[in-house]
């Protein structure tokens, strides 16, 4: 009888997290959850750990620790809290964690389980935008492999062959180009939080929706694919497709583009990595092809997104450009979800970080964090300032 997958959930409440459960859920006697963690929808956590029957359940807000070991009382689920509950829970070796905590939260509870996992099924971009090659590094070193969950990047890995890399011409990155994909500037800087957080295709959670409004998460696709598959940055790039069926491509050197297609469900690439290297079942939707009336790509538009540009050049900066970006960029969209700044506001605190920052050798998990804990605080500052601060 074959073992069942151990699997561990960092970010189980959240749209990814969901997604895992409800793929764990319809094959349930496939796998053996032994973690799940969430920050602090508590109520929301106990209740998934219940129905996933896991072993360990750590909400990352030390103070809601004792409202979690209420809820679990009668059930054999230990309740753990804070930062050290999360990294002593991804202590516990597992055959795959998929790490689903938003933002750079998820930076330390990664690295520890690169070293205690077969498999990371990393989700969200920022740790692997701001410490790419730290991550991929310690991966090697631990013989984890890598599996991007990210739908641009799932695609990539199922068509990119990595022993005939001398013959790819070009990775690219599809984009719907989001809710203000024909939206003038002068349009976008009134947009409200709800008409950014309206995608058109895609159910995601606040942060990637609002990042998707601005381009910005094909910007982070950009250098998560370039510490990924360690290709240059400038065979990446990124093509306009509405209709998000083909979710990214790879071109050959004899004309051949590679293309992975699917509906518009992340439990599609989330149970590619699940099943890796097998493939399962799904829950979610699928692609019925013979509905498809066409499909356009276009190129896209760097003037009304800035976004895409700062990418490569943030690139050819070096780390620590990519940790400034990222860590402005959090704060910004944090800023404009609650409504203090603009949605255009967004890039100028963007750009404010990364002109005022110095160029540092960042070559240590703690030279990443300290320098992006720095940059959100010039972010933070420049937004409390009025955004009138001035460089110099």
């Amino acid at each position: 009888m074959k073992s069942l997958k151990k699997v561990s959930i960092f970010g189980v409440t959240g749209s990814i997290g969901q997604s895992t459960a409800d793929l764990i859920l319809s094959d349930f006697e496939r796998f053996d959850v032994c973690v799940v963690s969430a920050a602090r929808s508590v109520d929301k956590l106990a209740e998934m750990a219940i129905s996933l029957k896991a072993e360990i359940a750590v909400i990352a807000d030390h103070s809601l620790l004792p409202r979690l070991e209420e809820l679990l009382v009668n059930h054999d689920i230990k309740a753990m809290g804070g930062e050290q509950g999360l990294l002593d829970a991804a202590s516990v070796p597992v055959d795959i964690t998929v790490a689903a905590i938003v933002g750079m939260a998820g930076l330390k509870p990664l690295m520890v389980s690169i070293e205690n996992s077969k498999a990371v099924a990393i989700a969200n971009k920022e740790p692997l935008v701001s410490a790419g090659a730290l991550v991929l590094k310690a991966a090697k070193e631990a013989g984890c492999k890598i599996l991007p969950v990210d739908s641009e990047h799932n695609a990539i890995f199922q068509v990119f062959d990595p022993e005939n890399k001398q013959h790819i011409k070009q990775i690219v990155l599809t984009a719907s180009g989001g809710p203000f994909r024909e939206w003038s500037r002068e349009k976008m800087s009134v947009a409200t939080v709800e008409q950014a957080m309206a995608h058109p295709n895609w159910s995601m959670g606040a942060k990637i929706s609002v990042d998707s409004a601005s381009m910005m998460n094909k910007a982070l696709e950009i250098i998560e694919a370039y510490y990924l598959f360690e290709i240059e940055a400038d065979k990446i790039n990124v093509i306009i497709h509405p209709q998000s069926v083909a979710h990214s491509m790879v071109e050959y050197a004899d004309g051949s583009y590679l293309a992975q297609m699917g509906a518009s469900d992340m439990r599609t690439p989330i149970a590619y990595a699940l099943a890796w290297p097998d493939r399962m079942q799904t829950c979610g939707e699928r692609l019925d092809i013979t509905a498809l009336s066409k499909l356009e790509f276009h190129a896209p538009d760097c003037e009304r997104f800035p976004a895409l540009s700062r990418a490569y050049e943030v690139l050819e900066k070096g780390s620590w450009a990519c940790i400034a970006l990222n860590a402005a960029n959090e704060v910004a969209v944090e800023a404009f979800l609650k409504k203090k700044i603009g949605f255009l506001d967004i890039m100028k605190v963007i750009d404010f970080v990364l002109e005022s920052c110095d160029a540092k050798e960042i070559d240590s998990l703690e030279a990443v964090i300290l320098y992006d804990e720095a940059c959100r605080d010039i972010a933070s500052n420049y937004i409390q300032a009025g955004l009138k601060s001035k460089v110099g």
